[in-house]
């Protein structure tokens, strides 16, 4: 009995797949892999083989970027590399469907009447058995269910497999075709499984929903009968704090269970992770937050920011996942139907990394996410959705772990960012932070010396400072008090306070003048000053300090508006764009890039590509040519940020460029595309003018900043920029590639604006 409960603790692991093709467009991907589907099925080859009955995502992309098959499937046989065979048979899995989306169910019905068409007759050797339908009325044209077959195991080389499903041309590596970051190791079966009723992923019967995910708290919002409303959980909470912990029984908490066990058990509870999402281990911003924490933060598979708790690893993407996958069962329970698509927020100024971030985090919660829109956006919609207003606004979003201020005009149904700037490591946490720096001054004081506190005392000296800040919005006085703080002389030693708004004001002054400047920054930008702006939108738990409202009147003349709900307003106008997609009347959301894309030079200088504040989405072309000779190989260091040397932006990846022709050096000149969607995401291509012909150009990111001084030759002493304070967060990441030579041509002129 006692082992069948262990077993019963352990969690089965959902791996995400993501596997790259060569194939540019749909005709070449039906042309060379459809031999490789089945209706029950995918062959997928890899070397890392997962077990029979391993749960997986899986999303298989053209070489484009562009997801043509996305799903959910459960590993049904494994095969090793054969060479007994007359065709060498290479390793791989045999993947049984579980859940489609709309589209790739009806792409897998097309490929199988061409198949058909091809081969009437089923080739011997290969068995088939008849699994669950999946059914979508709503979007298959002849309104009838997709019947799914299994593919069955091959039983030896005599089995002609190859007839049924060919082996993949490309061959993923392991890193290329399982993401790390996507190893879902802490979904319990149970909320795997939950995704699998109801529509298949994306159908077009489930609701898109609203999500704004918090670094202290997250809401979700829905718009039913032509009206948003926020979804609230059974207990009527309208928002839920962004939590996650293991209690001492292995199970997994997220939201207000997981905030109620964090004094007892603050080394296991993950908060405040939003910071962490998408930087790399060894960055400046992650090395200081160490600090703040109690949880453990540790180096992830690809050099990334990872948390262990209860001994476990877990990317920060699995953290955010555990929180997203609890918004959408709390919706599924008010909905009374399966949620699994989503439009989820993000601070306006992270980065193309931490965008992907947050992809990758509701693709491992179930969820499609259907757009990332900026949170500054999202409130703006929320203010000015059917209200026919021109107006131009200054969105101030200052809520629990970040500050974004955007400028924007408001006309009819279109939302465009004229201007837009944060700080990632201005929030509401850091106002705790003063007042836990004050209280813990004032005890020292009281007792004459400098006690040893543990994780536990900590974490109830920060849920009190919390809360008397919180309660000092509402009055001018409170004492905190903290019974048997701790031990002076193996004597229990109680913590109790005095504090008075003013002098709370007095602590976290500094910080609310340096929103302001963040803010007064963006308007100058923009060309614009406090006078040219029609209203003044408050976003964000924050901004609820009295201290916040009078700053603002007193920097812009003006009083900010009282008509959207600084917790809720971010998701829903989520919501309302979910709602709007597909619509005649649809809303029109023009945004900007909020941070500079750029190439790393040699000695450590950075050069602008894409600059900040262009409209998205944006396509800019350079040219540079070879510079050695019989070059096949090209690698650039691509960052994001405005600071003049790399080491003070954030590295995103390396551009390789391989299949270039053979000649000598000058002799081929390569166009590069560098394309920006309208969530701000990266996407580079490359022609070879030479013969007209595209080249295979991939993203990369593997390295460390050690790495990147080698490759860049950075002066050994040159220190990596802190956190650039009032002018926001960006921080050098890792980095790939020999880069000097393609540096010192591009530093020579070589690359070409077109």
């Amino acid at each position: 009995m006692e082992e069948g409960k262990e077993r019963r603790k352990e969690q089965r692991v959902a791996v995400g797949l993501v596997v790259r093709l060569k194939a540019q467009d749909m005709g070449q991907f039906i042309e060379s892999y459809a031999t490789n589907i089945s209706s029950g099925g995918i062959f997928i080859q890899s070397k890392k083989l997962y077990p029979k009955g391993t749960l997986v995502r899986f999303e298989i992309q053209l070489k484009t970027g562009k997801a043509v098959l996305k799903g959910k499937g459960i590993v049904a046989w494994t095969r090793q590399v054969s060479s007994q065979t007359a065709k060498p048979q290479a390793a791989g899995m045999g993947v049984k469907f579980l859940n489609l989306d709309t589209n790739s169910a009806k792409l897998v019905k097309q490929i199988l009447k061409l198949k058909s068409a091809k081969r009437p007759q089923k080739p011997s050797g290969i068995k088939s058995s008849k699994a669950p339908v999946v059914t979508n009325k709503a979007n298959d044209v002849d309104s009838l269910p997709l019947e799914i077959e299994v593919p069955s195991e091959p039983k030896g080389p005599s089995v002609q497999v190859s007839d049924e499903m060919t082996d993949f041309d490309d061959e993923p590596t392991p890193e290329a075709s399982v993401d790390p970051s996507l190893l879902d190791q802490g979904l319990d079966e149970q909320k795997i499984v939950s995704a699998a009723p109801g529509p298949a992923l994306g159908g077009a019967k489930s609701k898109v929903i609203g999500i704004d995910l918090g670094t202290t708290n997250s809401c979700a919002s829905v718009v039913l009968d032509g009206r948003p409303m926020v979804i609230p959980s059974k207990k009527g909470y309208r928002t839920i704090p962004s939590i996650v912990a293991y209690d001492k029984d292995g199970r997994l908490l997220v939201g207000h269970p997981a905030k109620a066990q964090m004094e007892m058990n603050p080394q296991n509870t993950v908060y405040g992770s939003k910071r962490l999402l998408g930087r790399r281990f060894h960055s400046p911003a992650v090395r200081q937050m160490m600090d703040r924490f109690h949880y453990r933060i540790i180096e992830g598979p690809k050099h990334e920011a990872a948390v262990r708790i209860v001994g476990r690893p877990f990317s920060l993407q699995q953290v955010a996942a555990f929180v997203l996958s609890e918004i959408r069962d709390i919706a599924r329970d008010l909905l009374g139907e399966e949620v699994n698509r989503a439009v989820i927020t993000v601070p306006a100024y992270y980065n193309e990394k931490q965008r992907q971030a947050v992809r990758e985090a509701g693709m491992l919660a179930g969820l499609m996410v259907e757009r990332i829109v900026n949170e500054p956006t999202a409130a703006a919609l929320a203010f000015g959705y059917n209200r026919s207003l021109d107006q131009r606004v200054l969105v101030f979003d200052l809520g629990g772990g970040t500050f974004d201020a955007s400028v924007m005009e408001l006309t009819e149904n279109v939302y465009e960012v004229i201007a837009t700037g944060g700080d990632l490591f201005l929030g509401g946490v850091d106002f705790d932070n003063q007042v836990v720096d004050y209280l813990l001054q004032e005890f020292v004081q009281s007792i004459g010396k400098v006690p040893k506190l543990d994780r536990t005392a900590m974490q109830r000296l920060r849920d009190a400072s919390e809360l008397a800040k919180c309660a000092l919005s509402e009055k001018d006085e409170t004492i905190v008090r903290l019974p048997f703080f701790a031990a002076i002389d193996n004597t229990p030693k109680d913590l109790e306070v005095r504090l008075s708004r003013t002098q709370l004001e007095q602590l976290v002054y500094p910080l609310v003048e340096r929103s302001m400047k963040v803010a007064a920054r963006v308007l100058a930008n923009a060309g614009l000053g406090p006078k040219d702006i029609d209203n003044i939108i408050l976003v964000g738990g924050q901004t609820r300090m009295p201290l916040v409202w009078k700053l603002i009147r007193e920097v812009f003349g003006k009083q900010p508006h009282k008509g959207v709900h600084p917790d809720e307003a971010v998701a829903i106008g989520a919501a309302l764009l979910a709602d709007s997609v597909g619509k005649i009347d649809s809303v029109i959301l023009i945004d900007v890039l909020p941070q500079s894309i750029g190439l790393g030079l040699p000695g450590g200088r950075y050069l602008p590509v894409l600059q900040a504040g262009t409209s998205l989405p944006a396509t800019k072309v350079y040219q540079i040519s070879t510079f050695r000779n019989m070059q096949e190989v090209m690698e650039l260091l691509v960052f994001q940020g405005d600071h003049e040397r790399v080491l003070g932006n954030e590295y995103l990846s390396t551009l390789v460029i391989s299949g270039i022709p053979l000649g000598p050096k000058g002799s081929v000149m390569i166009e590069l595309t560098f394309s920006l969607d309208q969530e701000s995401l990266l996407k580079v291509s490359a022609k070879d003018l030479t013969n007209n012909q595209l080249l295979e150009a991939r993203l990369m990111a593997a390295e460390t900043e050690q790495t990147i001084r080698e490759k860049l030759r950075i002066p050994p002493g040159e220190l990596t920029p802190g956190i650039a304070g009032e002018q926001g967060d960006s921080l050098v990441s890792d980095g790939l590639g020999d880069l000097s030579d393609e540096t010192e041509q591009i530093d020579r002129g070589a690359l070409k604006n077109e």
